[in-house]
This record gives structure tokens, C-alpha cells and sequence, in this order.
């Protein structure tokens, strides 16, 4: 018989934190432990109710902190916040090197978003020309999105060799440059959550796009990373790790 998880969720009156509550109830291997919000000291409360994972839909100011905290306990962690900074994931990284249960941190949990991501990390091989942009309502606290700075370096790792560096800090209508990928970023009203990486060549262009419509399509992914963090030592990033392993 399967053990049931215990589950901490971390920012469970946001948008996001609410439907990881639904989702946990929902899951016959699961038990909420504990929903906390603002307020609430997270450290205490993995002590108390000794969760096997802690999911984390807070605040970009806030994430790096409490995955901190996550790792020096007992738990695992599911970090669903984004916003973090190549040098972050690095000192989390290094921080849960030998930690288990361990640490998943996903910028985007849709498994659209990251088969999205996967096909266009095999287009760059055969098209190095390329550009995103990502759209989202304009409650959103970073920019860009998390899923396009993951898509730019998926996207850098294929074509190191062949793109050709274009923009810099004195273009800014060229988008935010990360990793010599233009990213441009829209926050508009009547967006949730969109993303195209549009890749050109002599004569023809080739754009796969994903789009987000609710959040309840995130919540599968969230909690096949429950599962997973209680088996996979160490720190994890991004989900197509688990889905493509290898």
C-alpha cells in the first residue's frame, strides 16, 4: 500500500497556492498538512506537522528564502515560485546536494509548457535564429517570465556554436537579452499565461506556442513533482527533467 504524503502548501490564498490545496485534497496518495499564507512562520509549521513536502507558491522576494528553509529541513520541496536568479538556483543547488527527499523547482508546471519547450529546444539544432515572447496578465511580479528565461537557456544550450549575438542593454526595443535570445514581454488585461518562440530562416519562419487558459492545467504537474521530490535527492530544475529523464 502506498504511503500517503504530507503536504505543506506555502501561499495557499494566492491564485496559484489555492488550486495546489484543491489538488493535494483531491490526490488519493496525499494529506494536507498545513495551508499557510502571509503571516504564517513556515519554519514552525514543518516542524509541527513534519511534512514529507512543502509546495511553494509565494512571492519572488520571498522564494529564495524559503527554499532555503525547505532545504535545511526535513522535507522536500516543490518551488513553484519564480523569479529566481542563475546564482540562486546555483547556492540552492550546491545548498541540496545531498538532500532527500529533495527539491523540484519548475518555472512552469503545464505539461504543454514544457513539451513546448522541448520541441523548440530540438527546432534550435536546425533553425539557431530566434526570439519569445511571452505574454501574462499584469498581476505578474517578474518579467520575464520564468518559463522564458528556462526556454532561453534550453534554447542557448542548442545553438552555443551558430546564434550570432544581437541586442544589448542600449536596444531595449529588442526585449531583454538572456543568453543572446531576445525575450519580449507583454502584460496586458486578458492574459493568463502565453508563450511563442518563433525561429526564422531564408524564406520561412516556424513559431510553436503554447497558451494557459486556467490554472487547474498546472496542477497535474504539481503533483507528479509531490511525488516525485519524495524520490529524487538533490535539487531539481525544471520539470522536463522528470518527463525526459536523461
Amino acid at each position: 500500500m502506498t504511503e500517503t504524503i504530507r503536504v505543506i502548501v506555502n501561499g495557499a490564498k494566492g491564485r496559484m497556492g489555492s488550486e495546489a490545496v484543491k489538488a493535494v485534497e483531491g490526490a488519493s496518495d496525499m494529506q494536507l498538512a498545513a495551508a499557510l499564507d502571509m503571516g504564517d512562520d513556515l519554519k514552525q509549521a514543518i516542524e509541527k506537522e513534519k511534512p514529507a513536502v512543502v509546495i511553494d507558491f509565494t512571492t519572488p522576494n520571498s522564494a529564495f528564502d524559503n527554499t532555503m528553509l525547505i532545504i535545511e529541513s526535513q522535507a522536500g520541496g516543490v518551488i513553484g515560485t519564480t523569479g529566481f536568479t542563475t546564482e540562486q538556483i546555483h547556492q540552492l543547488r550546491k545548498k541540496a546536494e545531498f538532500k532527500k527527499p529533495g527539491v523540484i523547482i519548475a518555472p512552469n508546471f503545464s505539461i504543454g509548457a514544457i513539451l513546448m519547450m522541448h520541441c523548440a529546444h530540438i527546432v534550435a539544432h536546425h533553425m539557431p535564429h530566434v526570439e519569445i515572447v511571452e505574454m501574462h496578465h499584469p498581476a505578474k511580479l517578474d518579467s520575464p517570465s520564468g518559463t522564458s528565461i528556462k526556454t532561453a537557456d534550453m534554447l542557448a544550450h542548442a545553438v552555443k556554436d551558430t546564434v550570432v549575438p544581437r541586442g544589448t542593454d542600449e536596444e531595449p526595443a529588442r526585449g531583454l537579452v538572456h543568453e543572446n535570445i531576445p525575450i519580449h514581454s507583454i502584460r496586458l488585461p486578458g492574459y493568463l499565461a502565453h508563450q511563442e518562440v518563433i525561429f526564422g530562416a531564408d524564406g520561412q519562419t516556424l513559431t510553436i506556442r503554447h497558451d494557459t487558459y486556467n490554472r487547474t492545467c498546472y496542477m497535474p504537474g504539481v503533483l507528479m513533482a509531490v511525488r516525485e521530490a519524495v524520490k529524487r535527492p538533490g535539487l531539481t530544475y525544471g520539470l522536463e527533467n522528470i518527463l525526459f529523464p536523461g
